[in-house]
């Protein structure tokens, strides 16, 4: 029995688990605020993960969808399908430049180097995996994926077990900007659903039935439900201490120890080089038809430099938003039409 259904949960998890995800910042936002309730919030997210994950997969299977092009023509029409073509071409384009810009934070906050240099490294590592194209993304995200996940479980079990699982952020608020548990858990679903559309409407080649579809989506679901709620009970245990820092898990690692910063520092540039693939890949597939033309895949790669030089924080805060609402709505086209 071929494997495949594992490489498609790999390149599921890679695609969805970024720096907002493994720095804790996002599930701070989305979850961390509502305390216990917020693991309530990760179960509804996980299981929209399997469920739309798996559905899409089998639509993609079905409909024998090869690119997000004809994802786009196939259920939206000419017209509309132009329009939401570009969106989605710029998004994926700014996608990968707020990965290149982590990367340049971690090297100058953590690793004491040059932004310049955490930058320059990215994009050279990122333009060597797309000469692969679609092999090089699954044969990436098999080998770091499960470095990501014995990484984020073992910090996890470390602070928890020590602690007793003693939360200092039980009762959490009942409402927020983003409505309560539930309506954030839905936001926070349709802030990656752009994402998952471009990635998984080019992973034909690798379903090659409905039960590899079905296997991979919910496989994938799941270990993002297992990987959330680690961080999320992670952060819970030093709630009060982290939840103003921009990368909150880099603080609850110096309750484990020193070294386990740094290495949880190569953790979190993992998460950022994972998504930067997925986006860049997207990117690549839906404007070249030379999948493998090293000329134009190093002029994307370059020019995303100067964006990148805005900063990390910047670009999230203006870019997140915008492509969570539009991957909402694209994801219940989807399925409506």
């Amino acid at each position: 029995m071929n494997k495949h259904w594992i490489k498609i949960a790999s390149i599921y998890v890679g695609t969805v688990i970024g720096a907002g995800f493994a720095s804790g910042r996002e599930i701070i936002e989305f979850f961390g605020v509502y305390g216990i309730k917020g693991i309530w919030g990760i179960v509804i997210a996980g299981l929209l993960f399997s469920l739309v994950g798996s559905l899409l997969l089998i639509k993609i299977y079905n409909k024998k969808i090869n690119g997000f092009d004809e994802l786009v023509l196939n259920i939206f029409g000419k017209r509309f399908g132009f329009v939401l073509d570009t969106i989605m071409i710029f998004s994926l384009y700014t996608g990968f430049s707020v990965m290149v810009a982590g990367s340049g934070a971690i090297f100058k906050q953590e690793l004491n180097l040059s932004f310049n240099i955490g930058v320059i490294f990215m994009i050279i590592c990122a333009f060597l995996v797309f000469l692969f194209s679609l092999e090089g993304l699954s044969f990436i995200n098999s080998i770091l994926v499960p470095l990501l996940i014995i990484g984020i479980i073992f910090i996890t079990l470390y602070v928890n077990i020590n602690g007793g699982y003693n939360f200092s952020n039980v009762e959490g608020a009942n409402i927020t900007k983003k409505g309560n548990f539930i309506t954030s858990s839905l936001l926070y679903f349709g802030s990656n659903s752009l994402i998952i559309i471009i990635v998984f409407s080019s992973l034909l080649p690798l379903i090659d039935s409905k039960k590899t579809a079905v296997i991979g989506g919910i496989l994938g679901g799941i270990i993002l439900f297992v990987l959330g709620l680690s961080i999320l009970t992670s952060i819970l245990a030093y709630y009060n201490e982290v939840f103003i820092l921009d990368i909150p898990m880099l603080k609850v690692c110096d309750y484990v120890g020193k070294h386990y910063r740094k290495t949880y520092a190569i953790i979190l540039w993992i998460a950022m080089f994972t998504t930067a693939l997925a986006n860049g890949f997207g990117f690549i597939n839906r404007i070249s038809k030379d999948k493998n033309n090293i000329f134009s895949t190093a002029l994307f790669c370059i020019s995303t430099i100067p964006l990148a030089k805005i900063g990390f924080s910047n670009l999230v805060g203006v870019l997140y938003p915008i492509s969570g609402l539009i991957g909402i709505m694209v994801m219940i086209g989807i399925f409506i039409l």
